[in-house]
C-alpha cells in the first residue's frame, strides 16, 4: 500500500514543527495590562509577540528583557515580566514583605512595567530562573507595531548600587 505524498508530508511535519516550537520560539499574545507602556499600549489593540526559546536554552537572558515564565502562584499559568534583578542585585521592593531583598543564586526579580497593575515578584518574590521559559524578542502584530524589544530596566526601579548603600543582608 503507498502512502499519499500529503499524508507523508503531514507525518515528516509535524515533529518537524514540535521540534521548531519547542527549540526556537513560537508566537504568543500578551493578555492584560500590566505591560504597559511597553506591550499593549493601547487597550483596544492587543500585542502578539515571538517568544525565543533558544535564548532561555543558552542562558541568554539579562536585566532587562522581558521574559515569559510559569507562574511561581498558579504553574499551569504562564505571565510575561521584565528581570528587574538578577542573582546578587539588591532589589527595593513595592510592597513585598521584606522592604530590601538580595536576590539569590539561580533566581531573578520580575515586575511588570505598569508598576502596581501587576502580579509579579512584589507579590511572591524572587523567581527561580527554572520557571523561564522564553524571551519576548519582537513585537510581530499588529504590523504597525512591528519591532524589537528593547532591553532596559526603568531607572526608578534599578538596582540599588551596593556602593552607595550599606546593607545587613
Amino acid at each position: 500500500m503507498k502512502i499519499p505524498n500529503f499524508l507523508k508530508s503531514i507525518i515528516v511535519g509535524i515533529p518537524i514543527g514540535i521540534t521548531v516550537l519547542d527549540s526556537v520560539g513560537y508566537v504568543a499574545r500578551v493578555d492584560g495590562h500590566s505591560m504597559q507602556p511597553s506591550l499593549n499600549p493601547d487597550k483596544e489593540i492587543t500585542d502578539y509577540v515571538f517568544l525565543n526559546r533558544w535564548s532561555v536554552r543558552s542562558h541568554e537572558i539579562t536585566r532587562g528583557d522581558i521574559i515569559s515564565l510559569k507562574s511561581p502562584k498558579d504553574p499551569e499559568q504562564k505571565i510575561i515580566k521584565r528581570i528587574v534583578g538578577v542573582a546578587g542585585d539588591i532589589i527595593l521592593t513595592l510592597g513585598y514583605k521584606n522592604e530590601v531583598v538580595r536576590v539569590p543564586e539561580g533566581h531573578c526579580w520580575v515586575e511588570g512595567d505598569h508598576t502596581g497593575h501587576s502580579l509579579d515578584s512584589n507579590n511572591f518574590g524572587p523567581v527561580s530562573i527554572g520557571l523561564v521559559t522564553a524571551k519576548a524578542t519582537w513585537i510581530v502584530w499588529p504590523p504597525s507595531r512591528w519591532q524589537s524589544i528593547k532591553s532596559q530596566v526603568p531607572d526608578s526601579r534599578a538596582p540599588l548600587n551596593m556602593s552607595r548603600t550599606i546593607l545587613n543582608l
